[in-house]
Formats: C-alpha cells, sequence, structure tokens
C-alpha cells in the first residue's frame, strides 16, 4: 500500500470520531521510500505501522505537521485508539533520525487547492486584492511621452517636410541643419523620433551608413557632457564593428593557412598581410579610451569625439531636443564647434536637429552660428480640440481594452487639453490616469467623473512640483501670502505682504530684499499661477497689486513646509495688522 493510499485509508477510519475538520497534505517520499511493509514495523519515512496499519503523519516534527495547521499529535493519537503507544515510539524513533526537506516532495494538485496559513484560514497577500479585477489597459505604455507610434496624426506636413531635408543623407551628402519650433506636446520629438527611425531603417534597406544620435539637452545641459556622450556612443559602435571585422579577419586566416586560394577574392595578397590588419584593428581598439564624465579638458573631449565621429565613412545626424537649455546653461560653444565640425572632417559628414520649445532662443545666438544652424526651420503649431480627439482615439484603440472607455471620455481629455495651448501630452497623460484611477477603483469602464478626478490629480502633482522647485526667497514670500489669507485678509496688497516677509525672514535668519524685490517676485508668482495679483487703483492714494492665492492653501504649505529651511517657521504666527476694507 502507499504512502497516499495509508493516508486515504486512515482518514475514512478518523472521519467519524474527530470532530475537528482539517486539511491533509499527502506526502509522497522521494527515493522510493513509499514501499510497502510487509507487516513488520519498518524503518523508512513511510512505513506501515504494524500496530495499527499507517501513521498519518508522515512527516517529521520539524516543520512539516502541526506548524502547517494540520493534525496536532494528541487528535492523531486519540484516533488511533489502541496503537497510541507503538505509534508514539515509532515517530520518536524517526524524529531522532530526521527527515531532510529533499527526502520529502510534497504533492503539486493538493498544495494549489489548499492554500494554508499559520491561522488556518486562506493565505492573500498585499496584491491579490488587487490583481482580481480585470484591467483596463492593454498596453499602458501607448500612453507615455517615451512611446514613439507608427503613425502621427496632423503632422504629415511637417514629417515630410523633415524627410525630404534629410534624404540627402541616403545619398551620402550632409544634410541641411534644422531648427524645429513648437510648444509643449505639439509633436516635435514625436515627429522627429519618427522620422529618424525611418531614416536609419532607410539606410540599413540600401546599405548606406547613416545614423542618428539622440540627447536630451535639459539632462546633458553642458558642452563637456554633450561631447563626452557623443563619444562614447561612437567609441562603442567602432568598438563593435572593429570586433566583427577581427573575428572576420581570423576566420580568412584560418581558412587561407590551409588554402591560400581562399584570398583571390579578397584585398589581401598573403597572410602576413592578413596578420598586419589584425595588428592594426587590435591597436586601433586598445586606442579608443572612453570619456569619463568628468575631469578631461574640453578641447581633448573634442578630439577625442571628432576621433571616433571620424573613424569611418558616415553621414550622421546629431539630435539635440530642448536645444534651448544647453544654451542657456552653457552658451552656443557646443553648437558653434558642432556646426563648424564638416569643414576638418575626412570620412563623415555631421547635422544638427535642434528642437526648442522657445521660438527666440536664437536671437541669443552669435550670428555665425544662427546662420549655420538656422539653415531650415519647420514650425510646429498647436492641435486643436478635434485633432486631439482624433490623437487620443488612436492611442486609446492601442492602449485599452474593447469597450473600456464611455462615449465622453476621450471628447472630454481633449477639451481640457486644448484649453492649454493644444498640449497632446498633457491630454495622454490626462487619459492614462483616468484610467488608472479607474483600475486602482476596480471599474469596469473609464468614465467621466474619473477624467475629472485625473485632472484635479495632474493639476495638484503640477502645483506640487512648481512650489519645491522655487528659490527660498520666492518660497518666503508665498509663505507669508498664506499666512494672510490663513487669518482672514482678503485682497491682499504688496506692503501686507512685505510685513510678513520681514518676519519670517528675521524667525529663519534670511536676508530681507527691498519691497520693490519682493513686488518682482509676486509677479513671478503670478506668471507661474500660484497667485493672482492684480493692479487697482486707490485714487488719491495711488495704485496697489491686491493678491490672492490660486492653488490649494494646505497642500501648498505642506510643500513649503518640507524645505528644511523653511521648516523653523511652522509655528510662526506673525502679528497680522487689522485694517479697516472699503
Amino acid at each position: 500500500m502507499t504512502a497516499s493510499d495509508a493516508t486515504g485509508d486512515e482518514e475514512a477510519t478518523s472521519g467519524s470520531t474527530d470532530e475537528t475538520q482539517t486539511t491533509s497534505i499527502p506526502l509522497r517520499a522521494a527515493d522510493g521510500e513509499n514501499d510497502t511493509d510487509s507487516g513488520n514495523d519498518a524503518d523508512n519515512d513511510n512505513g506501515t505501522d504494524s500496530g495499527n496499519g499507517t501513521d498519518s503523519r508522515n512527516v517529521a516534527d520539524h516543520g512539516n505537521v502541526a506548524d502547517h495547521g494540520n493534525v496536532a499529535d494528541h487528535e492523531n493519537d486519540a484516533d488511533r485508539g489502541d496503537g497510541d503507544a507503538s505509534d508514539r515510539d515509532d515517530r520518536d524513533d524517526r524524529d531522532d533520525r530526521g527527515v531532510g526537506l529533499d527526502e520529502v516532495v510534497l504533492d503539486d494538485s493538493v498544495i494549489d487547492d489548499a492554500v494554508i496559513d499559520d491561522a488556518g484560514g486562506n493565505n492573500r497577500g498585499l496584491f491579490d486584492d488587487l490583481l482580481s479585477g480585470e484591467p483596463i489597459f492593454e498596453n499602458k505604455e501607448v500612453l507615455r511621452p517615451s512611446y514613439t507610434p507608427h503613425e502621427l496624426p496632423h503632422r504629415t506636413e511637417q514629417i515630410n517636410q523633415m524627410a525630404t531635408i534629410l534624404v540627402s543623407a541616403l545619398r551620402g551628402e550632409t544634410p541641411s541643419n534644422i531648427l524645429i519650433y513648437g510648444k509643449t506636446g505639439t509633436g516635435k520629438t514625436a515627429s522627429a523620433k519618427f522620422v529618424s527611425q525611418e531614416l536609419e531603417s532607410t539606410s540599413q534597406k540600401y546599405d548606406v551608413p547613416c545614423e542618428v544620435e539622440y540627447i536630451n539637452c535639459e539632462v546633458t545641459d553642458t558642452q563637456y557632457r554633450v561631447l563626452a556622450q557623443l563619444a562614447n556612443k561612437f567609441i562603442e559602435k567602432n568598438r563593435d564593428g572593429i570586433d566583427a571585422r577581427l573575428a572576420d579577419l581570423r576566420d580568412l586566416r584560418d581558412a587561407a593557412t590551409d588554402d591560400p586560394s581562399r584570398l583571390d577574392a579578397t584585398e589581401f595578397d598573403t597572410v602576413a598581410e592578413v596578420d598586419a590588419r589584425t595588428d592594426a584593428l587590435e591597436r586601433d581598439r586598445e586606442g579608443m579610451e572612453t570619456v569619463p564624465m568628468t575631469g578631461w579638458p574640453t578641447d581633448r573631449v573634442y578630439s577625442t569625439f571628432f576621433d571616433a565621429v571620424d573613424y569611418n565613412e558616415r553621414v550622421v545626424v546629431i539630435m539635440l531636443d530642448e536645444i534651448d537649455k544647453l544654451v542657456e546653461k552653457s552658451g552656443d560653444d557646443t553648437l558653434y564647434n558642432l556646426s563648424r565640425m564638416n569643414s576638418e572632417l575626412d570620412n563623415s559628414r555631421i547635422s544638427i536637429m535642434g528642437i526648442s520649445n522657445d521660438l527666440k532662443f536664437t536671437d541669443f545666438l552669435d550670428p555665425r552660428v544662427k546662420s549655420s544652424l538656422g539653415e531650415e526651420e519647420i514650425v510646429f503649431p498647436p492641435y486643436d480640440a478635434n485633432q486631439l480627439r482624433d490623437i487620443l482615439q488612436h492611442r486609446a484603440d492601442i492602449s485599452f481594452k474593447a469597450d473600456a472607455l464611455t462615449e465622453d471620455v476621450i471628447p472630454l481629455c481633449a477639451a481640457f487639453a486644448a484649453q492649454e495651448h493644444g498640449d497632446a501630452r498633457r491630454a495622454l497623460d490626462l487619459l492614462r490616469t483616468a484610467g488608472e484611477l479607474a483600475e486602482r477603483s476596480q471599474a469596469d469602464t473609464v468614465e467621466e467623473t474619473h477624467v475629472r478626478q485625473a485632472q484635479d490629480k495632474i493639476e495638484l502633482d503640477r502645483v506640487v512640483e512648481v512650489v519645491r522647485t522655487l528659490p527660498t526667497q520666492s518660497k518666503i514670500v508665498l509663505f507669508s501670502i498664506i499666512l494672510l489669507e490663513k487669518n482672514g485678509v482678503r485682497n491682499i496688497n504688496t506692503g501686507e505682504v512685505f510685513n510678513i516677509y520681514k518676519r519670517l525672514c528675521q524667525e529663519i535668519d534670511a536676508d530681507v530684499l527691498t519691497q520693490r524685490r519682493v513686488t518682482d517676485l509676486i509677479s513671478e508668482l503670478d506668471m507661474l499661477g500660484i497667485v493672482n495679483a492684480v493692479v487697482v487703483s486707490k485714487g488719491r492714494y495711488g495704485r496697489t497689486k491686491e493678491i490672492s492665492l490660486s492653488v490649494p492653501i494646505d497642500e501648498t504649505e505642506a510643500v513649503l513646509l518640507s524645505d528644511s529651511r523653511l521648516g523653523d517657521i511652522e509655528n510662526a504666527q506673525p502679528f497680522v495688522q487689522a485694517r479697516f476694507d472699503n
């Protein structure tokens, strides 16, 4: 009789006497240990009992018995009747020997059916309930800004303009430099990446050496970092090309050693020439030193990039996203050097594609850089509500499951985004956030209420980020306005803000700016949309600014107090002067 059969017999015997409902997990012994006993008490783990049939425990007490919520020792003993003593002795013998974990094999089918925890109930983890609902998304990544779609609605004209300019790269010629302008979320980067992918795939199809390198200048915002990143990218590509070439040369050498005629269709006449070329390539590879992120003189970084890009024959398009950030941080030296490289390169050619939100950033460029950089200009206009609706519908068909959106979701997302300068990125974020909120609430569909909740959430996230990155002096001015509003003051004027501001500066030992400078800071907060400042006339008393908050007080105050410098003024309650309003 096998171990599982014995267990079944014992359950049938004990079922009428045991009032406690238990879950018994059958075990099967490894390495043939479940052989049937001839009648005497067997020494193996699953042997039959000479006195009372089979010992149903089958496992030593080291972790596989009572701890799993099965049957306690005294309950099993009571069920067996007259075999108590022999069973315990038999168990004690097994306990002395011990049963290794690798000697016991759990029955997988029973483990799947019986999920047991220490309390004897269902063991549901933290994420089990969250995973129980049906997901709404099919592919959420489609709604993220990093995704490059295969089709860009309402940008055909701009894409065709870029293509007609860059097609000369496929002929081995140097394309004109391109500057792309447009507000945030107008499809500039997505269109440029789409054209770049098409350019690279076409170059591979026609075996034309053409490459596109993308750099986000908001992250890589200095000349050193830009040149170092470009140099390291080309060094890596050169090394990969050398490794592939060396592998081919070694194969050719091995074949030519046995059969010199294998060199007839190659550029080499002898094996010695193959060895010489192999040695030269190995020296080239060893000499390609990657540029560290800091520590080298800029001219050395530039020469390393120059040598790396000119090592092979190719046309390179360097895409500089947020190019205005690079100019703002480190001037136009980088653009000057890149735009003048073609006159010095022997094998390769370079073209620059700049992308900017600032339509006027070229006003700060050197005239020579401006003339060479802005050879071609493409402007991306904002999307209107109908165009945003088409874009959202196109992405929603891929990202959401069928019938996951109600009819009013996409029009509402498009309307919200169209109010803010036709920002497609904002519309996609809004749709994605609405879907996430619906999924968290385990709703079957995304509805209008989810879109409105997402709008409030995104707006709050934007405010938090803007307030968090304000300079310290601007934070003190904003905290002064918050204190005045919390004390019930309405139509706050600049003088009242300045009085509170001075007291707060004394509290945290900060420099006190002049009232004119504080007025300028209030104007900056107004421009950011954090406060609303309106100039009003007081007749013979002159003009003043009436200030009110445009953001939630509690959330804004919490962000301000999270600043370690301002944390000390949490309990400060400056004196608020009483006044008589007309």
